[in-house]
């Protein structure tokens, strides 16, 4: 069955609402992603880190797994349910930024921060392909132009919620606040 005629399956309202569902995900994803940049600060005094380990929390324990687990996670969600992949994914990726919260050193928190990136590496590839099927060719771009959004809508939320939350709540409780949309959103997903 060619694209096109698999996506003459799906109704327009079928397929916004998907692409909607979709583009809040990747919004999660992007707080998730982006809020320990803001709240390295309030975590280096807590947690006595130095500039090194803040680094290596901030960049290379996430870049790592998400780079090299992108591609044998895409690869199952070809031979596997797309849909199941992204949920599990989400579902880790918000579960494992809640557990920041919880961290009590350097090697915790660096756990956490790569759970974030393993189930981050699975955000992207199901959801193209789930895009792919759901909007015929002539509207593929646009839609995927709108999930693509997520990523400033993401930066944005997660740079306000991130400075609100530490100056209100605390860094800990801004990691479980945040955390928590991304399970709602996996289990609506796999509903």
């Amino acid at each position: 069955m060619s694209n096109t005629a698999s996506s003459a399956l799906f109704p327009p309202r079928y397929r916004n609402y998907a692409l909607g569902i979709l583009f809040v995900g990747y919004v999660v994803n992007f707080v998730d992603r982006s809020i320990l940049a803001i709240l390295l600060e309030p975590i280096k005094h807590d947690l006595a880190l130095s500039d090194s380990e803040l680094g290596l929390l901030g960049g290379l324990a996430f870049a790592l797994f998400y780079a090299t687990l992108g591609i044998p996670i895409a690869a199952l969600a070809d031979r596997w349910s797309r849909v199941k992949v992204l949920a599990i994914s989400m579902m880790i990726w918000s579960v494992m930024t809640a557990l920041c919260g919880m961290a009590s050193s350097f090697l915790t928190l660096l756990m956490t921060r790569i759970g974030v990136g393993i189930g981050e590496a699975g955000a992207s590839p199901p959801s193209h392909s789930l895009i792919s099927d759901y909007f015929p060719i002539e509207s593929r771009a646009t839609a995927l132009s709108i999930y693509a959004l997520g990523i400033p809508f993401g930066s944005m939320v997660g740079n306000f919620v991130g400075g609100w939350g530490a100056e209100e709540l605390g860094w800990r409780m801004t990691f479980y606040l945040v955390g928590v949309p991304g399970v709602l959103i996996a289990m609506l997903i796999l509903g």
